[in-house]
């Protein structure tokens, strides 16, 4: 199976484009939501956040104005992240499939996770206009270009967007 990083800035539209992949048929591991589920899920992993981070987890969103925070919570969360990225990707029979992350790239932990990374970009300027907080978050995220495989430009209506998804899929199957 060939595994593919969907990453990209805060407002690109990389939740646009693995919606549209799975509408395709293709299997998408959001990063995001399965993070938020893992809380709840793995026994006892809200009470070590709130005891090593020393905020309740209505209080999460702290991390994102605090690199301390930020650093211990992704320390904590990570390593179970990956692990349940693996649990996924073993259960899949497709031949490709999707992960769709902002904070993935580069990050050790999810070393050998995928084997292509798609980036998906946009003007800071649309990215703004669709996520507001997406400017104070950019700094937090990266994309070392040499770990990008391809990158989309994300500036037009959401049917040129599936348009160069069509065109990149070519190239993987």
């Amino acid at each position: 199976m060939t595994t593919v990083l969907v990453t990209g800035p805060m407002g690109s539209g990389k939740s646009l484009a693995c919606a549209y992949l799975e509408s395709e048929g293709f299997p998408v591991y959001d990063c995001d939501s399965r993070c938020k589920a893992l809380y709840d899920s793995v026994p006892g992993l809200r009470a070590r956040i709130e005891s090593e981070l020393g905020i309740p987890m209505g209080e999460l969103g702290r991390i994102f104005t605090s690199d301390s925070l930020r650093s211990r919570l992704e320390a904590i969360v990570y390593p179970i992240l990956a692990g349940d990225i693996r649990a996924w990707k073993d259960s899949q029979s497709s031949a490709v499939a999707f992960i769709e992350s902002a904070t993935a790239l580069g990050r050790p932990e999810f070393e050998g996770l995928w084997d292509r990374v798609l980036k998906i970009s946009a003007p800071a300027s649309l990215r703004s206009a669709r996520k507001p907080e997406s400017a104070r978050r950019s700094a937090l995220q990266r994309f070392p270009a040499a770990l990008v495989d391809r990158t989309i430009r994300n500036n037009g209506t959401p049917g040129e967007l599936y348009r160069k998804i069509d065109t990149y899929l070519k190239t993987l199957l």
